[in-house]
């Protein structure tokens, strides 16, 4: 079993870790991993090699960091998932979506979407990204539970089916997006997502 990567525990530290893992998210996202060699790390970072040897034992922990880097960024940029009480909360996490994708770097490659095309075949690296894909998907399924558990979702549905199935169409979108540079696939994938989640929800003749 491979020993986990250490945590910096000074500022200093933090800071030198945070930004090797920021330059190599940089370079992965760019070059792709196997583009990306520790010596263009440090010199994107300015660390040393016996501080990247310190929180990195290896490569493979590096792009486990850099797994993580990319998911809390993606997190960060759609913040309606984290509470996701209404259907009306579900349709300003679209509108979240879209807004980023419509922006002047859009539409954006899925960062875990390049890593799985490339390394998707690795056991670990698989492991790693399904692990990230379910963190994401389960905020989701956490706002499905909670719409249930207001009335206003099926007690019949299944919120980790509907969540797995959203994510599903949100990743084809990104990947058709970004490679004809055009929005309209994620704009059409999300109106679907929607329309399918939505299509589970209790009516107002259903809720007296």
């Amino acid at each position: 079993m491979e020993t986990q990567a250490p945590t910096a525990v000074t500022d200093r530290g933090r800071r030198s870790r945070e930004s090797i893992v920021d330059a190599a998210a940089a370079l992965m996202y760019t070059h792709g991993v196997a583009g990306t060699s520790v010596d263009k790390v440090l010199a994107a970072s300015g660390a040393g090699k016996s501080q990247m040897y310190h929180y990195f034992k290896n490569k493979d922990q590096l792009v486990e960091a850099v797994i993580d880097r990319y998911l809390e960024r993606i997190l960060g940029n759609q913040p309606t998932i984290r509470a996701l009480t209404s259907w009306a909360d579900f349709d300003r996490w679209a509108e979240e979506l879209l807004a980023l994708h419509r922006g002047p770097d859009g539409p954006i490659a899925c960062p875990l979407g390049n890593l799985a095309g490339e390394l998707g075949d690795q056991p670990r690296v698989r492991l790693l990204l399904d692990r990230a894909y379910r963190d994401w998907e389960s905020h989701l399924e956490r706002g499905l539970h909670t719409l249930r558990d207001k009335g206003l979702l099926r007690s019949t549905a299944d919120p980790a089916r509907l969540a797995q199935s959203a994510m599903a169409c949100l990743q084809g979108g990104l990947l058709l997006g970004h490679i004809r540079n055009d929005i309209t696939p994620i704009e059409d994938v999300l109106r679907i997502a929607i329309t399918h989640l939505r299509s589970h929800a209790v009516d107002a003749d259903e809720r007296g």
